[in-house]
């Protein structure tokens, strides 16, 4: 594919550089960086992690140094507000004020971890580039450094199109004329009046003519580079788009070096036929202890076996009722998906991309139970490549939907044969040694 004109480089050379990686969020956002900090050091440059302190023991666990910054936006969601939103969604006038409340606060919570990625920068001052996801702004530190910054687009939906509308939140069918439009929402959402004021009068950067319509250019007006960690056997690209944007397939991180299953979870296994794998990740909404018993009478309903994830609480059990879980369900906190779904039979979950690309490698059928934002459109996609039945909302989630659901991912060939086609495709793109290889030929 010819490079777009006008298009930001890198540079030249893959000597080793440093470079670092700025990431703020939950896991989901902040994993596919640490795989991608893995692989760099692997092909010999020098990655330095930047992110929330809960992060600091899985770094080490890979030799990956590391740098703690501000928790920021996690900080509001054990908070009511945004566990209504969660559980709501983005749906009527009542759940779009109230999303929209949660979006200027998160705005706001990104400042603190900025400033830290900000001092960091300043104390490593032999930085090649910043590597950041497009909804942390840390492209400014790059500016104020005068570095290359590389955009990590974790979902389908950041970069405007007139092949398809936004990605990020559920929209009606639009008119293919009016595609492109769809992404003034992604627009408004990089707009922030606190992180403009950051950048001018703590990073010394100049004021912008266009403000957050330009965050996908660099100062001097060219293409900042993208990737985009997930498939593109999985979600459609636009070729249009030129090599300035990268689809490079799913980041996996592979197994942490010094973790070992506990032993009820690998006795769990032994003692039967595969499980189903239920989870929803940091979905902590309201209803965590709803889920639970949603879930346990899906499951009696079934008569399958399972093992469910409480996660950051978007399933919950009551306190001292964990050991009291019929026979047939296992409740743990979590496991590495590369190690868990391969040995299970299905896997329910909220349609988060690192949790959908695990499932694809595992090759296993899935149950989609999405909440918000994109996880809309991986459960569709999930659904259109034939592993998985039709989601289900989580707002409206019932036992016997579930059930029924959760029989079909286990008994239906189609998907179970589908589900193993898929899983090659997905496991050979390698995406985070090719996103590696699109930073290295590019790194001064």
């Amino acid at each position: 594919m010819p490079k777009e004109s006008g298009s930001e480089s890198l540079g030249s050379g893959a000597r080793p550089r440093k470079v670092l990686l700025a990431a703020c969020g939950t896991r989901g956002d902040v994993q596919p960086f640490l795989a991608l900090a893995v692989a760099l050091r692997r092909h010999g440059h020098h990655p330095l992690l930047a992110a929330p302190f809960a992060y600091a023991s899985d770094a080490a666990a890979y030799g990956v140094e590391f740098a703690a910054i501000d928790d920021g936006p996690t900080r509001i969601l054990d908070e009511s507000a945004t566990r209504g939103v969660i559980d709501n969604g983005l749906t009527g006038v009542r759940g779009s004020i109230a999303a929209a409340r949660t979006v200027a606060r998160l705005k706001r919570l990104l400042i603190a971890p900025l400033r830290d990625v900000a001092a960091i920068a300043h104390d490593h001052g032999d930085l090649a580039a910043v590597v950041h996801s497009a909804a942390f702004p840390a492209q400014y530190v790059a500016d104020m450094l005068d570095v290359p910054a590389v955009v990590v687009a974790l979902q389908p939906g950041w970069i405007p199109s007139s092949a398809f509308p936004c990605r990020l939140v559920p929209l009606p069918r639009v008119p293919r004329q009016l595609n492109r439009s769809t992404y003034a929402l992604v627009t408004a959402a990089q707009r922030s009046h606190e992180v403009e004021r950051w950048r001018t009068t703590e990073l010394g950067l100049p004021p912008r003519r266009h403000g957050a319509r330009r965050w996908l250019r660099n100062p001097e007006g060219r293409r900042r580079p993208v990737l985009q960690p997930f498939s593109r056997h999985v979600t459609p690209v636009d070729p249009a788009w030129g090599d300035a944007v990268h689809t490079t397939g799913f980041w996996y991180l592979p197994a942490r070096p010094d973790w070992t299953p506990p032993g009820e979870l690998t006795r769990f296994l032994d003692e039967g036929p595969p499980p189903v794998y239920v989870g929803f990740g940091s979905m902590a909404g309201t209803h965590a202890h709803r889920n639970n018993a949603l879930v346990t009478e899906a499951i009696r309903l079934t008569g399958v076996r399972a093992v469910v994830a409480t996660g950051w609480g978007g399933i919950q059990t009551a306190a001292g009722d964990r050991g009291s879980s019929p026979p047939d369900i296992l409740t743990i906190e979590q496991a590495p998906h590369d190690w868990l779904f391969p040995r299970t039979a299905a896997i329910v979950h909220h349609g988060g991309a690192g949790t959908a690309g695990a499932a694809l490698a595992a090759g296993r059928p899935q149950v989609l139970c999405p909440h918000m934002g994109d996880q809309t459109h991986w459960s569709a996609r999930m659904r259109a490549l034939g592993v998985a039945p039709a989601p289900l909302t989580a707002r409206t989630l019932t036992a016997h939907g579930l059930a029924e659901a959760i029989n079909t991912a286990v008994t239906d060939r189609h998907l179970r044969h589908r589900a193993g086609e898929i899983a090659p495709l997905v496991r050979a793109e390698n995406g985070v040694d090719t996103a590696v290889h699109s930073l290295s030929v590019h790194l001064t």
